[in-house]
C-alpha cells in the first residue's frame, strides 16, 4: 500500500498491453497513473540531446537527477509530467528505443528512479513498469504480471503509433521490438514478482483483459478492508 492510497503495480515487457490496462484501472479506481517507463525514455532523450554515452552509468545517473518528475494536478486523469510537461511523442523515437535498454540498465540510474517512483506512488496509484511488484512497490496491494506473443505485440505497437498520429511501418516495428527483447534479455530482462498474478494477453481483447484485472484488484483490495 502507499501511504494515501493503494498502489496497484503492472509489469510486463514491451506490448504486452500494460498502458492501456494500467490507464483505464486509474481512471476507474480514481488514482494517478505512473508510467514508469517513460521516466526511463525522458532520460534516454537527455542523453541523446546531451551526447551522453548510454554506457556512461555515472554521468546517466547524474542526468537523471536533473530531470523533474511529478504528476498532473489538472482536472481528470492525474498522469506522470516530464520537467512540467506531459511526455512527447519525441519519447518513442527510434533512437530512444535503441538505447533505451542500455540507459535503463544502470543500478545507479534504477537507483534514482526507484526513489523518484516511490515517491510518486507513495499517496497510491496504479504503476505500470517492469519491476513495479518485485522491487519498486514489493508491498504494493496487487501484482499484475502481463505477457503476450512476440507477434501480439508488435501489432499493438503499431496500433498505439497511429492512434498518436504517428507513421508506423509493421516490419520496423516487429524488428525493433525483437531487437530490444534482445537487449533487455542481457542487461534488464522483465521478471515477475513471486506473488503476480500473471495474464497472457495474446488474442484476448482488451477490454476482457481489463475486466479479469480489475475484478481482482476489487476483490484484493475488499480483503485488505
Amino acid at each position: 500500500m502507499g501511504a494515501g492510497g493503494p498502489v496497484v503495480a503492472v509489469d510486463g515487457p514491451s506490448g504486452s498491453g500494460k498502458s492501456t490496462l494500467s490507464r483505464r484501472l486509474a481512471e476507474v479506481l480514481g488514482l494517478p497513473y505512473v508510467n514508469t517507463g517513460l521516466m526511463y525514455r525522458a532520460l534516454t532523450l537527455e542523453a541523446l540531446r546531451r551526447a551522453v554515452a548510454p554506457e556512461d552509468g555515472d554521468a546517466l545517473a547524474a542526468l537523471a537527477r536533473r530531470i523533474e518528475f511529478d504528476l498532473s494536478s489538472s482536472s481528470g486523469l492525474e498522469s506522470l509530467l516530464i520537467d512540467g510537461e506531459p511526455p512527447s511523442e519525441a519519447l518513442t523515437s527510434s533512437e530512444v528505443e535503441r538505447d533505451v535498454s542500455m540507459v535503463s540498465s544502470h543500478p545507479g540510474v534504477r537507483a534514482i528512479m526507484r526513489e523518484e517512483q516511490r515517491r510518486l506512488g507513495g499517496g497510491g496509484a496504479v504503476m505500470e513498469g517492469r519491476d513495479i511488484g518485485s522491487v519498486v512497490f514489493p508491498e504494493a496491494a496487487v501484482k499484475v504480471f502481463l505477457v503476450a506473443e512476440p507477434r501480439e505485440r508488435a501489432a499493438r505497437r503499431v496500433k498505439e503509433r497511429e492512434e498518436d498520429g504517428c507513421s508506423a511501418d509493421a516490419k520496423t516495428l516487429a524488428e525493433d521490438l525483437a531487437a530490444r527483447d534482445a537487449r533487455d534479455a542481457l542487461v534488464n530482462p522483465p521478471i515477475p514478482a513471486p506473488d503476480a498474478v500473471a495474464i497472457d494477453t495474446t488474442d484476448r481483447h482488451a477490454d476482457a483483459v481489463f475486466a479479469e484485472v480489475l475484478a481482482l484488484v476489487r476483490d484484493r483490495l475488499a480483503s485488505l478492508g
